[in-house]
């Protein structure tokens, strides 16, 4: 499948103090890609560039298209953004919560139709809570509203999925399940999914490329496919200190390695 996404050259911060420096990466069709680093890296920040939320210097195209100078109704179409701060705060039903994710697209006082509802309701039952569609929002776990936040996030069929830790208030079953449905969502629907996580082991476990970011930086960008577990582990290292990688069963895991 064909490129989503070009990253040529772009920096971005706040408050004129540049966080990101100089990042060059591209995101493909049915692909999902996990970008890592430490706390402060600047994850969060290239995610908000990405999705047109922060200013950035260089280029991001999004199909060829300059995202800045798309509009916000252009950008709706082609990008879904999951931030860390997209919770709802009014007592709404679930299916109403789903239904938000078709507001870019709608025109001033124009309501979701009976094919929004519809989808609203694939969406919820691909994200496996189907049977939350009528409970209040507000009433759910933490983990049941973010599984209801992602349903939100691909309820459009954007080309482009940009998750931002979104298996942070998952258990380990759920986040195992979460990250089976974005793998299937990328090659069942052909998107491309760009998500950070905190996580490495699910991260080689379920992405087909490691963005690896360290203070600011881009350090490594490995496919699974091809990438040894010697390069894995001094790229690790990088973000982490002293890393090994043990291989079990066809997966690749993380774990604490020896200071020396």
């Amino acid at each position: 499948m064909g490129e989503l996404l070009r990253v040529e050259g772009l920096s971005a911060g706040y408050s004129g103090k540049k966080v990101l420096e100089t990042m060059n990466f591209s995101v493909n069709a049915g692909e999902l890609f996990a970008l890592l680093g430490a706390n402060g890296s600047g994850k969060s920040t290239l995610l908000r560039a990405v999705c047109g939320l922060l200013p950035y210097e260089g280029s991001c195209r999004m199909e060829g298209r300059e995202i800045r100078k798309m509009s916000e109704r252009e950008r709706a179409r082609r990008i879904s953004c999951l931030t860390q701060r997209g919770g709802v705060q009014l007592p709404l039903s679930v299916l109403d919560v789903v239904l938000m994710g078709f507001n870019p697209l709608l025109g001033l006082l124009e309501n979701p139709g009976k094919s929004h509802r519809q989808k609203a309701r694939e969406s919820l039952a691909l994200a496996g809570v189907e049977e939350l569609a009528e409970r209040d929002f507000l009433t759910l776990s933490e983990g049941q509203r973010q599984m209801v936040l992602l349903a939100r996030a691909f309820v459009r069929d954007c080309p482009l999925l940009v998750l931002d830790e979104p298996d942070s208030a998952l258990d380990f079953q759920n986040r195992h399940r979460m990250m089976a449905l974005l793998s299937r969502l990328c090659r069942e629907k052909g998107m491309g999914i760009l998500l950070c996580s905190h996580d490495a082991n699910f991260a080689m476990e379920y992405a087909d490329r490691l963005l690896l970011l360290h203070q600011g930086n881009l350090v490594g960008d490995l496919s699974m496919g091809t990438v040894t577990v010697p390069q894995l582990e001094s790229s690790l290292s990088q973000l982490y200190g002293p890393v090994e990688v043990l291989e079990h069963r066809g997966l690749r895991i993380m774990i604490k390695g020896e200071t020396r």
